[in-house]
């Protein structure tokens, strides 16, 4: 039976997330006179980390899609389905337990800014919404790619209509899921465009894959249609407003982020799935397994989770361009050796704590003996 891992995929997630750890390290670490449009450098880093979080989430669409798929066709869709209800859970939950302040809930000081949204509860909303839509249409194959498509078109088209939305009535645990008002860096909109159009790329290879030439089609369809989501997408827009009249074609192709950012996701795509045959690793497939431990790791170094003590509080904009890069370097290297030897790490802290306990506890009843006697 032929292999339909999608290896391609696991190289990718290892990226991005390296691409995330090295962009989080510099942009909260390199002293704010360096972030600036008259360096060169910045800006080309700039516009390279810009292609993480659409990297994230249209992969995250595509996995769920095809392992929905892949599940359909062993009969066995209904159990992925619920433990697909339960992973989005999870990591809405653990997304908002990262940005708790423990000792100050402690001390008694509580604010609603752990309410803020970060991509771990847009990335869980995502794969419960993807879920839904497949247990309503998973007999309805193309309606459900129809719909799809059209939910991230319409998505990425209206984009000017809720850039600056405002909600002061709704509640914060719902609002920051929408807007950006309250300090939220990830919303359902847009972000949740990438996921649908990943989904969609989630049935197109569950459908195709084992095709002769798919891979040849697949590759020069990702590059030639990246480069031209990149290049020409605005045009586009800007030709379909001059024959529609329609303002809202106009103010797309002016700030067209989103389907330049697709257009980049789909060429990284193409240089990866080309590239499948040397990505094997075992270290790259670990890495990109392995993306929440990394992300939940990175957030409790840098940003202090659950401890309140993290590089962030301490060095925060202070440092030069090239510690800046070796701090990173450092930073990166130290996450990804906890999470490959994450296994290794629990046994030694599980047998030491239980030896603690252990100690305390034989100490405690010498003292009592002790006093008795």
């Amino acid at each position: 039976m032929k292999e339909n891992r999608l290896y391609f995929l696991d190289a990718v997630r290892c990226f991005a997330i390296l691409m995330m750890l090295q962009g989080h390290f510099i942009d909260g670490l390199l002293h704010a006179s360096y972030k600036s449009s008259e360096y060169t450098a910045f800006n080309i880093w700039n516009g390279l980390r810009g292609n993480t979080a659409p990297l994230f989430f249209t992969v995250t669409g595509l996995v769920i899609l095809f392992l929905l798929k892949k599940a359909e066709t062993k009969g066995n869709q209904n159990l992925r389905i619920k433990k697909g209800f339960k992973r989005g859970a999870s990591l809405i939950l653990i997304g908002y337990s990262l940005r708790i302040p423990v000792f100050s809930w402690l001390l008694g000081h509580f604010d609603s800014y752990f309410l803020v949204i970060d991509v771990l509860q847009i990335i869980g909303i995502s794969v419960i919404l993807l879920n839904g839509f497949y247990a309503v249409l998973k007999t309805q194959t193309k309606l459900l790619t129809l719909l799809l498509t059209a939910i991230g078109t319409f998505i990425f088209v209206s984009e000017p209509l809720y850039r600056n939305l405002a909600l002061p009535q709704v509640p914060d645990v719902i609002v920051n899921y929408i807007t950006t008002e309250n300090g939220s860096l990830f919303t359902l909109l847009p972000w949740f465009g990438f996921v649908t159009y990943g989904a969609v790329l989630g049935i197109i290879f569950h459908k195709f894959q084992s095709k002769t030439h798919f891979k040849t089609i697949a590759i020069s369809s990702f590059l030639i249609g990246g480069l031209c989501l990149s290049i020409a997408s605005s045009e586009v827009l800007s030709l379909i407003y001059n024959i529609t009249q329609i303002e809202l074609f106009q103010s797309v192709a002016f700030y067209n982020y989103l389907f330049i950012r697709l257009g980049n996701v789909l060429f990284i795509f193409g240089i990866f799935y080309a590239l499948e045959s040397y990505l094997k690793h075992p270290l790259i497939l670990k890495l990109g397994n392995s993306t929440l431990s990394i992300y939940v790791v990175h957030f409790i170094i840098l940003y202090g989770s659950y401890t309140g003590f993290g590089l962030f509080r301490y060095g925060r904009n202070s440092l030069e361009p090239w510690s800046a890069v070796l701090g990173a370097l450092a930073f990166i290297s130290l996450v990804c050796l906890i999470v490959v030897y994450e296994d290794k790490i629990k046994a030694f802290l599980n047998i030491n704590i239980r030896k603690a306990w252990n100690f305390i506890k034989l100490k405690s009843i010498y003292r009592i003996r002790l006093h008795r006697s």
